[in-house]
């Protein structure tokens, strides 16, 4: 993919980067808190080696694949200080602008047309540059205001050498060291990079915006925007623009002067209907990506990382919040166990025990607490330690909720997140019910059952056919069947020889009344000798049931 200059100069940065921060205290305190949970008052007070100015500029400098990571890393309160995450969040909107003369070079061979044909008004300085594109203010020659966010020159193949890289190295370090196979580090590594990838496409985007939009139709006081197809490529997506502020800006006067109970209710009922009715869910609601509109609505602005979710994932995450919002840790437990790969190494009494209690402890806990997206987030960590492989989708939900914590506390801090995922839970699967009884989602069912009728007068004529002519066997793959007529072969073996042994003492005790010149020990020899070979024999079986026998041997 690139010559070898490239690949020892992307080598050397890697390494230099990692030397830097490897033996840090800022890094072992990010990997303490990611395998033990929880940071003390005295580690949120410690000076570091490395100041958040610092490791900003440090991922600047490494390029646009570490400077997405720090975004991810910023939207993970449970592990690094606040100043920290503070300072890896303008990485979000605050990279250095792309030249305007790039950015229209891009737009006019995307849209195959001059720029000023193709908008009315284009304001050449963005209203936010990150680390894959950046956002220009526009209107349409209808007059429509819309925002055109524009990839940067070159971003795709600067991804492409940057992932391979990272491909290599992380090869590497599962190969050679046991914490990365233990933390599955190469599979974190894929989850990364499909994301990446599926970023790098614009049109992507854009259906991933009227997906949403559709879904989430009913929510009055949620805002989408709609793409413009005609002005949306792979490297250039229009849509219609969206004013207001980032969520975090929100004034505390506005706060107190306005109730926001009823918009989180929506927020909140909104994304459970993506997660457990639609299976297709904004994946990435940190505060960057959410506006809040003069008009008091939540415009989900940022739809490039989605998540999806199987029919039969979605009933197991339904089992799953209903428990941890109960705070029922033994229920919790089990729906977990039920959805993961589970192997010789798996800890699956220790896991459960300490599931439950870390449910216990958070209960009772507001929206001010931060609390439903770091449990699952713990409980992901709880489960490498314990060699139990969750989905994927768990850590994604955890995710998605721990984002989502941070914005309702923001509005509400005194709302209960648990109640409210019982009670929206509990009207989302009352609507899917309703939803499957609809006379089109019958149609599957129904060509089932055709072919299970149409095929049931063959198959019951045949059976009654083979029951006629003694010819209807049953294969019952449950059974060892050579087990179970050896363990019938060694009974019947056993009874056998003890009904032989019996006869044999019952025909001695009547010799012994028949006088004869042959004695042994003053008794009659032939009586003895009866005697002895029953009393061999029972000795030899005794032992082989009590010392030989699987069974004994094997009993747990």
């Amino acid at each position: 993919m690139s010559n070898t200059p490239d690949k020892i100069r992307r080598y050397y940065k890697f390494i230099r980067f990692m030397l830097k921060y490897w033996n840090s205290d800022l890094f072992r305190q990010t990997s303490s808190v990611a395998f033990e949970g929880g940071l003390s008052e005295e580690d949120k007070e410690h000076q570091f080696d490395q100041t958040p100015d610092e490791l900003v500029e440090d991922l600047k400098a490494m390029g646009p694949t570490y400077i997405k990571l720090g975004q991810l890393l910023s939207t993970r309160p449970d592990l690094l200080p606040d100043e920290y995450l503070q300072a890896l969040a303008n990485l979000q909107d605050n990279v250095t602008p792309v030249p305007f003369e790039e950015i229209k070079e891009i737009i006019e061979e995307e849209l195959g047309t001059k720029i000023s044909k193709a908008f009315k008004v284009f304001e050449e300085k963005p209203l936010a540059s990150a680390s894959i594109g950046q956002v220009h203010r526009a209107e349409l020659n209808s007059g429509k205001p819309v925002a055109v966010k524009v990839q940067r020159p070159g971003i795709v193949k600067q991804f492409m050498e940057d992932l391979e890289t990272l491909d290599e190295m992380t090869a590497m370090a599962v190969k050679h060291l046991e914490t990365a196979q233990t933390y599955a580090v190469d599979e974190v590594f894929a989850e990364l990079r499909r994301i990446l990838i599926n970023e790098l496409d614009y049109k992507k985007e854009a259906q991933n915006l009227k997906t949403l939009k559709k879904n989430l139709k009913q929510y009055e006081h949620l805002l989408i925007p709609a793409p413009v197809d005609d002005y949306s490529k792979t490297r250039v997506l229009t849509m219609e623009f969206v004013g207001g502020k980032k969520i975090t800006s929100l004034s505390p006067l506005r706060q107190m002067e306005n109730d926001f109970s009823e918009l989180v209710e929506d927020l909140v009922e909104a994304y459970l209907q993506q997660i457990i009715n639609d299976g297709f869910a904004h994946a990435d609601p940190h505060p960057g990506n959410i506006k809040f509109t003069e008009s008091n609505k939540i415009a989900l602005i940022d739809l490039g990382m989605v998540a999806r979710f199987t029919p039969q994932l979605q009933e197991n995450l339904i089992e799953l919040l209903l428990a941890i919002s109960r705070s029922n840790g033994e229920k919790t437990a089990q729906v977990l166990l039920k959805i993961s790969e589970l192997n010789e190494d798996s800890q699956k009494k220790q896991f459960a025990k300490t599931v439950s209690d870390v449910i216990m402890e958070s209960e009772n806990s507001r929206a001010k607490d931060l609390q439903t997206g770091r449990i699952l987030i713990q409980l992901n960590r709880l489960a490498v330690t314990t060699h139990i492989k969750l989905p994927v989708e768990i850590n994604i939900l955890g995710k998605i909720l721990l984002n989502l914590d941070q914005i309702v506390a923001m509005l509400d801090p005194e709302f209960d997140l648990r109640a409210a995922i019982q009670r929206n839970v509990h009207e989302i699967m009352r609507k899917k019910m309703l939803e499957e009884l609809k006379p089109e989602n019958f149609f599957g069912t129904l060509i089932e059952s055709k072919h299970f009728i149409e095929k049931m007068p063959e198959r019951m004529n045949r059976i009654s056919e083979n029951l006629a002519n003694n010819e209807l066997k049953i294969k019952i793959d449950a059974i060892d069947e050579k087990r179970v007529t050896d363990g019938f072969q060694k009974v019947a073996n056993r009874i056998t020889l003890g009904l032989i042994i019996a006869a044999m003492i019952v025909g001695a005790a009547m010799l012994m009344q028949v006088p004869s010149d042959f004695t042994i020990f003053g008794y009659p020899g032939l009586a003895m000798l009866f005697f002895l070979l029953a009393a061999a024999g029972a000795i030899v079986l005794s032992y082989v049931i009590i010392f030989r026998d699987e069974n004994l041997n094997n009993k747990n």
